[in-house]
């Protein structure tokens, strides 16, 4: 309201607009927020998009399953295995330095370091093939 409120009936025809404007906007938010699939859109839209051209990794929602699991996992098993009575600082430290490792670990990796483990044991598998009794 534009005008200045100078007497308690003005105060009152204000309160009573105020009152009503505020059922319109919980009806237009009810409304707005009736589906979980609109409440998931809109938490959706909280977050930046990132275009996805290169490697930008750095939005949640560009990594893939491996990358995820890896942000919590690394942190929580270094917390508890290496720097288990360590203080508050140093675990929040420890937690920000492998959040940005972590950024390192994707199913790329994860695989090519598997492909790797496979193949030396293969190459151990032939080497025993071919000399059954050994030397």
């Amino acid at each position: 309201m534009d005008q200045p409120i100078t007497n308690s009936w003005q105060l009152k025809e204000e309160i009573v607009r105020l009152r009503q404007l505020e059922e319109e906007k919980s009806v237009a938010l009810k409304a707005r927020f009736s589906s979980p699939v609109t409440v998931l859109t809109t938490l959706y839209s909280l977050f930046p998009k990132a275009n996805n051209t290169g490697e930008n990794k750095t939005n949640i929602f560009n990594q893939d399953f491996v990358s995820i699991l890896s942000r919590f996992i690394i942190p929580l098993t270094l917390n508890k295995t290496l720097f288990k009575n360590s203080g508050f600082i140093i675990k929040a430290l420890v937690g920000l330095v492998s959040q940005k490792a972590s950024g390192y670990i994707n199913e790329d990796s994860v695989v090519s370091v598997w492909d790797k483990v496979k193949h030396l044991f293969s190459k151990k598998d032939k080497v025993d093939q071919r000399y059954p009794y050994g030397l």
